[in-house]
């Protein structure tokens, strides 16, 4: 009986963090909210300043359930500085946590508060998310045909002349799978179900980091576009040879050396104490209900009329 109990809570554990980082949701947006209003009268940078240490906060919390509680190994491969810099990072989308991949190397720069991503336009409709993501400096962008480059040099030159420290993040593949394509997913859901994929944990990550200075990246589109494409070729060929080299030994590793990264309780357990404890709070009372309720309702609401007319 009681071996049965352990067996259930354990298949359950996904439902403790998406409770919680659900659950916390209108707590941040009240704070943020609340900041946003008291900064409007100062400078930009002021406001910028406490946005990003509010974003540091929440990401931290989400990298406790990402990191600590899952227990996940982070292997490194590659040149990581430990500073702070302003950076344009490019990686592949193979998942849709791709994006956390980003917060893992960011907070080892001590720089998640200035992560920013470039974001696929449907995600604007996040409730309480997307008007958010797009406050904080993100920038939605469709893709194909519908892309407006204009508007995103726009925003992105704005962020440059007010000084906005920079992480930003941006998946030059675009999507992670075609809809339309049945045939070829089929055949990857049969490979993964085939391989158990679907019911494993993952216990280690690899990343694999290449930093290139600004000087030795073209600057003229077309020779950006080429170089672009040669650096996805050589990502291409390092996976293929992470999971398909005839050499046993060379197979499951990237090329080099790798480091073990183990994230300390001290940068993510205080913000999952503050944001539950703040929202624990906020519900104890009516009146807190009834303000977490309508910020639900009502943030969703004007953060969708918001990023309709400014997104």
């Amino acid at each position: 009986m009681l071996l049965s109990l352990v067996l259930h809570m354990y298949s359950m554990r996904c439902v403790l963090p998406a409770a919680v980082l659900l659950g916390t949701a209108p707590t941040y947006v009240l704070a943020w909210g609340a900041w946003r209003l008291l900064s409007a009268f100062l400078p930009s940078r002021f406001y910028q300043a406490v946005d990003d240490r509010l974003y540091c906060i929440y990401q931290s919390m989400v990298l406790f359930f990402f990191e600590n509680y899952t227990g996940v190994q982070i292997l490194l491969y590659g040149d990581l500085p430990k500073n702070k810099e302003n950076i344009i990072y490019l990686a592949n989308h193979q998942s849709t946590v791709d994006w956390i991949i980003a917060d893992i190397l960011a907070i080892r720069q001590n720089a998640l508060g200035h992560v920013r991503y470039v974001l696929k336009d449907g995600l604007k409709w996040l409730p309480l998310y997307g008007c958010y993501f797009s406050q904080h400096g993100g920038i939605y962008v469709k893709r194909s045909a519908k892309f407006n480059e204009k508007e995103m040099r726009r925003k992105l030159q704005r962020y440059m002349d007010a000084g906005t420290p920079m992480y930003l993040v941006i998946f030059p593949e675009g999507t992670r799978y075609n809809p339309e394509l049945t045939k070829v997913l089929a055949a990857s859901q049969a490979f993964a179900a085939q391989e158990e994929f679907l019911c494993k944990d993952s216990p280690k990550i690899h990343i694999h980091i290449d930093r290139i200075d600004k000087k030795d990246v073209p600057e003229e589109q077309v020779y950006m576009k080429r170089w672009l494409h040669e650096r996805f070729e050589v990502k291409d060929k390092l996976l293929i040879e992470f999971y398909d080299s005839l050499d046993p030994e060379r197979r499951n590793k990237f090329p080099g050396e790798s480091v073990t990264s183990k994230l300390s309780l001290k940068k993510t357990l205080p913000s999952l104490l503050i944001l539950s404890g703040l929202t624990a709070g906020l519900l104890m009372t009516e009146t807190g209900r009834n303000l977490y309720v309508k910020t639900w309702i009502y943030g969703s609401l004007i953060g969708c009329l918001w990023v309709s007319i400014k997104a």
